[in-house]
C-alpha cells in the first residue's frame, strides 16, 4: 500500500508576490528613508534626541533644510501632529523632500488625493520617491497609463523601488520591457526583484524556444537537462540561480526555497538543506515540508516528522499527508487517519484518496469506496483507478468502466491497463489492445508484456520483441522467458561438437533465460539448465533443475531425475520422477515404470505404465502400453 504522502513539487508555477499597497509604516520608509534634499549632518555620537533637538532650533529659526529633517524625523516615528507643521512650512519655501514626505502623511491620514497632489509638486521638482508614490497611487486607481509615466520618471532616476513597480505594472501587461527594470532593481538591492527577475530568467531558460536543434521535449513539464539545453538556456538558468542566491541572502524565504529545490535537483542535498532551513526558519511552510522529506530520505524520520509538524501547522496539505503516511506506517492507525483529514481539510486531495487507502487496508470497504468517491469526483486519477478496481472486485464491471475511462484519460498508467484486462475479459482484444500499448507507451511492464504477446499472436515478431524488451527491461520475468524463447527459435541448430573448439560463450537469449529464471520463472529455471547441460555443466544444470523442481515444476524435476540417473543416484532419481509423475508427468511415469520393471516389481510397473498411458503424450503412452502388455505376459507366464 503505498500513501500520497510523498513530496509535491516545490516550483510554483505563476508569480509568488501579488502587487499590494503598502501599510502607513512602509509608506514612511519608503518616502521619508529617501529624503532627497534634506541632509542629516548627525555625529556618530550624536544621540537622536540632540540630533532632533538641533534641528528644532534650527527649524524655529526659519532653516528650511532642518524643518524637512525633523518633519522627516518626527513621520518615521509616527508623531504625524508634531511633524506636519514643520513639513508644510518647508513645502511652502520649495522643500521638495518635504513636499514628497507631506504627501506620505496626509496618506496616512486618509487623504490621498491631497497627497497625490503635494506628491505631484516633489515630482515635478525631480523627486524620485515622490514620483514613485504618484504611479502607485494611479495605478491603485486603475489609471494605467498616468502610473507608468510617473514609475518610468522614478525608475529612469535610479529609484530601486520605482524600478521594481514599473516591472511590476509591464510585467502585468506581458510587457517584455519588465525584465530590464527588474534587474534594474534588483542590481540595487531590492530582494523582490531579484526573486521575480530570477523566476523570469528560469521560465525563459526552460521554454521551447530554449531548447538545443536536437534537444526533445521530457513530457515532464520540467527543464530539459543540461545536455540538452541550448548554451543560452543554460547562461539563463545560470543567472537565475545567481539572483535566487542574492534574493535569498537578504532573506526573501520563497527565494531560499526555491534555491534549495534546484540543489536538492541537481544532487548538492547539504546545501539544499541549508537553504530549506533558512527558508523554513523564516516560517515558509513548503520549506518546512521539503526539509522533512530530506531528512526522511536521509533516513532521520525523526526530524523529518518534526518540520512536517510544523508545516502542517502552518496548512500545508502536503506536510499532512507525510505526517499521515509516516504514522500508518507505524501501524497508528487512528494519528495516520487524523493527519490525512486535516490534509483534506487543507485542500489536499489525497487526503481523501489516502484516507480511502487506510480503510481498504483495514477490509473497511464501504468507507474505502466514500474516499475513494470523494477524491475521485475532486479530480484524482488515482482514486478513481481504485475506486474502478473496488467496484470491479465487487462484481460491478459496469460502474467500474467509467471510473477506468475516467482515470486513464487523466493519465493514470494502472487505470489504462486495468481497462485492457477489462476488455481482454469480454474477448475485446483489439479494444484491449489499444489501452496495452497506451499503458505500455508510458511505461507500465505488464502492458508492454501484454502487447509483446497480442504481436506474438499475430506473427508481428520485431513488434513483440520491441515490447517484450521494454517489459523485460522493466523487470518481467514472464517477458525475460519470451524474448529469451523468442531470440533461442532464431539461432541456427548446434553442429557436432569438434574437438578442441572454445567453449562457447552465452548467447544473449540465454542470458534473458537466466534474468527469467533468477526471478524464479519455473520453465526459465528448466531452460537453462537445459543449456548448462548441453555445454557439459552438470553441477549447473542440476542447480537449476532442483530450484525449478523445488517450486512446483514437474519439466525440472524430471530432467533433474535424468540427470540424477546418469550419475548413478538411481534411488533419488525415483523420487524426483515420481515427484513430476504426481504432476502429470508422462515421461516420468514410463521411467518409473521402466525402472519397477528392471527390479522385477512388475505390478508396480504395469501400475506406472497405466499412469503413462493416461498421461501422454501418444509416443509415451504407446511405449508404455506395450511394456504394460509384456509385464502382463511376464506375470501370467
Amino acid at each position: 500500500m503505498v500513501f500520497m504522502g510523498d513530496r509535491a513539487t516545490l516550483l510554483e508555477t505563476g508569480r509568488f508576490v501579488q502587487r499590494h499597497a503598502g501599510n502607513a509604516a512602509d509608506e514612511i520608509i519608503e518616502a521619508a528613508g529617501a529624503v532627497d534634499a534634506a541632509v542629516d549632518t548627525t555625529t556618530d555620537q550624536e544621540t537622536e534626541a540632540e540630533t532632533e533637538a538641533r534641528h528644532r532650533l534650527a527649524a524655529e529659526k526659519g532653516d528650511t533644510a532642518a524643518m524637512s529633517v525633523l518633519g522627516a524625523l518626527l513621520l518615521r516615528r509616527g508623531d504625524l501632529d508634531g511633524a506636519e507643521p514643520y513639513l508644510r512650512g518647508a513645502t511652502a519655501q520649495g522643500d521638495r523632500a518635504a513636499a514628497n514626505n507631506l504627501g506620505v502623511l496626509l496618506h496616512q491620514r486618509g487623504y490621498p488625493d491631497e497627497a497625490a497632489g503635494w506628491w505631484r509638486v516633489a515630482a515635478v521638482a525631480g523627486s524620485a520617491p515622490a514620483a514613485h508614490a504618484l504611479g502607485r497611487h494611479h495605478r491603485e486607481r486603475g489609471d494605467e497609463p498616468a502610473a507608468e509615466y510617473w514609475l518610468r520618471q522614478a525608475a529612469e532616476q535610479g529609484h530601486a523601488l520605482g524600478a521594481y513597480a514599473l516591472a511590476d505594472l509591464l510585467e502585468h501587461r506581458s510587457d517584455v520591457g519588465a525584465e530590464r527594470w527588474l534587474r534594474a532593481a534588483a542590481e540595487q538591492g531590492h530582494r523582490e526583484a531579484a526573486y521575480r527577475l530570477a523566476l523570469a530568467l528560469e521560465r525563459r531558460a526552460s521554454g521551447p524556444a530554449a531548447r538545443g536543434p536536437h534537444a526533445h521535449h521530457t513530457g515532464t513539464g520540467r527543464p530539459a537537462p543540461a545536455d540538452e539545453t541550448a548554451p543560452a538556456a543554460q547562461d539563463a538558468l545560470a543567472e537565475a540561480e545567481q539572483w535566487f542566491r542574492q534574493a535569498a541572502a537578504r532573506g526573501h524565504r520563497r527565494a531560499a526555497l526555491h534555491l534549495g529545490a534546484l540543489l536538492e535537483k541537481r544532487g548538492e542535498l547539504k546545501e539544499a538543506g541549508r537553504w530549506y532551513l533558512t527558508s523554513a526558519k523564516d516560517g515558509e511552510a513548503r520549506a518546512a515540508r521539503a526539509l522533512g522529506f530530506l531528512l526522511r530520505d536521509a533516513g532521520d524520520e525523526e526530524s523529518a516528522a518534526v518540520w512536517w509538524l510544523r508545516a502542517a501547522q502552518d496548512g500545508d496539505g502536503n506536510a499532512a499527508n507525510a505526517l499521515g503516511a509516516l504514522h500508518a506506517a507505524r501501524g497508528e492507525q487512528q494519528t495516520a487517519e487524523r493527519w490525512y483529514r486535516a490534509a483534506m481539510d487543507a485542500g489536499d486531495v489525497n487526503g481523501a484518496y489516502n484516507l480511502g487507502l487506510l480503510c481498504a487496508a483495514q477490509d473497511r470497504t464501504q468507507q474505502a469506496e466514500q474516499w475513494y468517491r470523494r477524491a475521485a469526483y475532486a479530480g484524482h486519477r488515482e482514486a478513481a483507478n481504485a475506486l474502478a478496481v473496488l467496484l470491479l472486485q465487487a462484481g460491478d464491471a459496469g460502474g467500474a468502466e467509467p471510473w477506468f475511462s475516467k482515470a486513464a484519460e487523466a493519465g493514470s498508467v494502472d487505470a489504462a491497463f486495468n481497462l485492457g484486462i477489462l476488455y481482454a475479459g469480454r474477448d475485446d482484444d483489439r479494444t484491449a489492445l489499444v489501452w496495452y500499448e497506451r499503458a505500455a507507451a508510458a511505461g507500465h511492464t505488464e502492458a508492454a508484456l501484454q502487447v509483446g504477446i497480442a504481436h506474438l499472436r499475430d506473427g508481428d515478431e520485431q513488434g513483440a520483441e520491441r515490447h517484450l524488451r521494454c517489459a523485460a527491461g522493466g523487470g518481467s520475468a514472464e517477458a525475460a522467458y519470451r524474448l529469451a524463447t523468442l531470440l533461442d527459435a532464431r539461432r541456427p541448430a548446434p553442429g557436432p561438437p569438434a574437438l578442441g573448439a572454445p567453449r562457447e560463450e552465452k548467447s544473449e537469449c540465454e542470458e534473458w533465460y537466466e534474468r527469467a529464471a533468477q526471478q524464479g520463472h519455473r520453465r526459465a529455471q528448466v531452460r537453462v539448465g537445459m543449456l548448462a547441460a548441453a555445454r557439459g555443466d552438470v553441477e549447473e544444470a542440476a542447480r537449476w533443475y532442483r530450484e525449478a523442481a523445488e517450486a512446483g515444476s514437474r519439466n525440472g524435476a524430471f530432467n533433474l531425475g535424468l540427470l540424477l540417473a546418469r550419475e548413478g543416484a538411481e534411488r533419488e532419481a525415483a523420487l524426483w520422477w515420481t515427484r513430476a509423475a504426481h504432476a502429470g508427468h508422462g515421461r516420468a511415469a514410463l521411467r518409473l515404470a521402466l525402472l519397477a520393471a528392471r527390479r522385477g516389481e512388475l505390478t508396480e510397473g504395469r501400475r506406472w505404465c497405466d499412469r503413462a498411458v493416461e498421461l501422454g503424450p501418444a509416443e509415451v503412452a504407446e511405449r508404455a502400453a506395450r511394456l504394460s502388455e509384456a509385464l502382463h505376459q511376464e506375470l501370467t507366464a
